[in-house]
């Protein structure tokens, strides 16, 4: 693969309207059903009560509902949790104080599914767990905390390795990262929870990690080829990198979706989060953050680069001689 991929020469940049089409499509038609729908929070972040039931025998999913229903719970989630033997309940929070709650949901939902279905011989709650609304509330602080800070040390730690024009389209780059994050989960209509917040960070970084590695190259480049136009630098750079970046999406791509097809109810929103994050970093890296850099350059151009302009601009100044770019 690295022998294929050597000494490529593809113009990425020149895709970049067509990349932003498509991505601001996509992003808005998720935005539109999360704003629509909402967003589908854990009961780890909503407070409630979970449940993993299983059956001797396959039961009618229908029937569960009615007997949930039929005890007054409200706003309660069925869904079958790997085998068709094995079952999920979220319930939401009722009334009354936190503890009590959950253990009043938790009585009443196995008395009812061993009233319809049999003794615990042949239904079974095998896990239950109680989440208070207060402590659904301070997780989901401690969850726009956590993306905060993943932020604010990126932007430090760009700050320091780059010039603040690399910084700004990487973080630019990264927001647009997160919010296609976010489209993509409304649109599976997968479950915020904690797993999926660790996924979403963890793309964050990722993602990160390839824009760091071609703008890492662009530096390099715009040190050895002052004369070159910055259009030309990064695409060289984006082509230089590509055999690594090819070889490590490719890698992570084939781990992620193991995870998707076999590991099970439990992983699978991180599975999906990670497959998505893995195809969606490789685009945000290549076609996202190279444009941003560009555009921000042509707006805030560097000081040796608008002194170089003006005095190509003067009378008599060799106008067809590329501007002289300075390095980060």
């Amino acid at each position: 693969m690295l022998r294929i991929l050597h000494n490529t020469n593809y113009d990425f940049i020149k895709w970049w309207r067509p990349s932003l089409v498509l991505r601001v499509v996509f992003i808005a038609t998720g935005l539109v059903l999360l704003a629509v729908n909402g967003l589908r929070t854990s009961v780890e972040f909503t407070g409630g009560t979970f449940l993993q039931v299983h059956f001797r025998t396959a039961p009618n999913a229908d029937v569960i509902r009615d007997a949930l229903a039929s005890v007054g719970l409200k706003g309660v989630e069925l869904q079958r949790f790997g085998s068709d033997l094995d079952y999920s309940v979220r319930a939401p929070a009722q009334t009354g104080e936190e503890h009590a709650s959950g253990e009043r949901t938790r009585d009443i939902v196995e008395r009812e599914l061993h009233e319809r279905f049999g003794d615990t011989s042949r239904v079974q709650v095998v896990r239950a767990e109680n989440i208070g609304p207060t402590v659904g509330a301070e997780l989901r602080r401690k969850a726009a905390i956590a993306m905060l800070i993943a932020f604010v040390i990126t932007l430090v730690y760009l700050a320091i390795r780059f010039e603040w024009r690399f910084g700004l389209a990487a973080v630019a780059a990264n927001m647009h990262e997160v919010f296609a994050t976010f489209a993509f989960i409304s649109i599976m209509r997968l479950e915020f929870s904690p797993t999926v917040l660790a996924a979403i960070l963890t793309v964050i970084g990722y993602s990160l990690n390839d824009t760091i590695i071609i703008f890492d190259r662009v530096r390099e480049n715009l040190k050895t080829k002052k004369k070159e136009r910055l259009y030309d630098v990064v695409n060289r750079s984006i082509n230089e990198t590509l055999p690594r970046s090819v070889l490590t999406h490719v890698t992570v791509f084939a781990a992620s979706l193991s995870l998707l097809l076999f590991a099970g109810p439990i992983l699978r929103p991180f599975a999906w989060i990670m497959t998505f994050g893995v195809v969606t970093a490789t685009f945000t890296s290549i076609y996202v953050s190279g444009a941003l850099l560009l555009w921000i350059d042509r707006t805030w151009p560097a000081e040796s680069r608008a002194k170089a302009s003006s005095a190509l601009a003067r009378p008599g100044a060799e106008t067809s001689r590329p501007a002289v770019r300075r390095g980060a």
